[in-house]
């Protein structure tokens, strides 16, 4: 086999060995919280993983996480999972892309888990237009709009916040949004759009969260969009098993990761690291309504 062969095959090796490993720990920043995890798809799927992974959180200072859910089966382990841990809060609904799988009955006992006590918001939910021509499974615009309007009235109706899915939708969410009312909470998870969205979603009043991907090479636009965001109304989240931050980009993540997208923000903004964190950690409690810390 030619040497430059045997290289290549070595580079593939190595790449994808490297995607298996998780990143090292950051240096610890006190005070964050995850504003939006998956700790099922992460593993945390029995009481003894879900303490492991907040454990591990809780060394690099993330001392609270929201598990969000994606489906029906995910919003049980969202649920079971802040029961297993105090550490740990819900976040339940059906995601755009499932849609198509509110009927009376899922409807009743979203709303069930939504009244639950350790569940401190209604999400994810919103519009996808990315994967309605990608995917088979996707649920078309109309039947996501139809159910991001009942999960609007849920959050409402529960009083707690709305945690918002936004991909290649901007325009027809936020008109939704503006129809019906938006409740008196509303986060934009992984806020991914330019800077005159966020402006627009500043101006209503609404959260925006921001994920690993404010530390990718090509979102400078985004990292606009992160620089004028007033104090009060940003969150950092991992998004985690998805979305590692830079120079992790495709890693495994998870909660512990939080700090390295928390520095970036930082950076963006010209603050304090520790100052960053601080802002990051006391917005979610208060908009979640968690204990303090």
């Amino acid at each position: 086999m030619p040497a430059a062969h045997e290289e290549t095959l070595s580079n593939k090796a190595a790449k994808k060995r490297r995607r298996r490993e998780p990143p090292p720990d950051p240096q610890p920043l006190p005070g964050l919280v995850d504003a939006h995890t998956h700790l099922a798809a992460c593993g945390g799927r029995d009481a003894e993983s879900v303490r492991a992974i907040l454990d591990h959180a809780e060394a690099v200072g993330v001392g609270q996480v929201v598990t969000v859910a994606d489906d029906m089966v995910d919003a049980r382990w969202a649920v079971a999972a802040a029961e297993w841990d105090s550490r740990a809060y819900a976040a339940v609904a059906l995601h755009p892309m499932h849609a198509s799988d509110l009927t009376d009955e899922t409807a009743t006992e979203l709303e069930e888990m939504a009244r639950h006590p350790r569940v401190v918001a209604v999400g994810e939910t919103g519009l996808d237009y990315y994967w309605t021509t990608r995917s088979d499974d996707c649920a078309p615009p109309d039947v996501q709009a139809a159910a991001f309007r009942w999960h609007i009235d849920l959050a409402k109706r529960v009083g707690k916040p709305l945690m918002i899915h936004n991909r290649e939708a901007d325009r027809d969410l936020l008109d939704i949004l503006a129809a019906e009312g938006a409740p008196e909470s509303v986060i934009m998870h992984c806020f991914s759009g330019d800077r005159n969205v966020a402006q627009e979603c500043v101006d209503a009043g609404y959260t925006l969260s921001f994920a690993g991907t404010v530390s990718f090479a090509n979102a400078a636009e985004l990292r606009v969009a992160a620089e004028i965001v007033p104090d009060e109304q940003i969150l950092v989240e991992t998004d985690a098993p998805f979305l590692t931050p830079d120079p992790y980009r495709g890693q495994p993540n998870q909660s512990y990761c939080l700090p390295y997208t928390a520095r970036v923000l930082a950076e963006v903004r010209g603050v304090d690291a520790l100052a960053m964190a601080r802002v990051l950690g006391d917005n979610a409690r208060r908009i979640y309504r968690l204990p303090l810390q």
